[in-house]
């Protein structure tokens, strides 16, 4: 079944971490599997993608910024993107009076 979901017409959630919507779940297309979110960052915020026992994708699709991974900063733009395997974590922020659009997309863990 294909189903369209115009993410400009979902809710945006204000949070610690930015605004937030989700765009893909069980109750907006019945995904079972996976969940996946856009995140709005203004400059001075910061999002956390925390380790878990999930895979998770972290898309940057506009502005730029730095993201930290294992305690290293990597300076990013629209187009970068980074794969978190269960247990591993990263902080991304826009640059300084900047802002940023992300796309967090998260799996659960794979069995063995």
């Amino acid at each position: 079944m294909l189903t369209f979901i115009d993410t400009n017409k979902l809710a945006r959630k204000k949070t610690a971490e930015g605004e937030v919507t989700e765009v893909l779940n069980r109750a907006l297309c019945g995904a079972k599997n996976v969940v996946a979110a856009l995140r709005w960052l203004k400059s001075g915020e910061k999002f956390k993608a925390v380790a878990s026992d999930k895979h998770q994708l972290l898309y940057l699709m506009e502005g730029k910024g730095s993201i930290v991974l294992d305690d290293k900063n990597y300076e990013v733009s629209n187009g970068a993107g980074v794969y978190l395997g269960p247990s591993e974590s990263a902080t991304i922020q826009p640059a300084a009076g900047a802002s940023l659009k992300l796309l967090h997309l998260v799996v659960p863990k794979i069995p063995a």
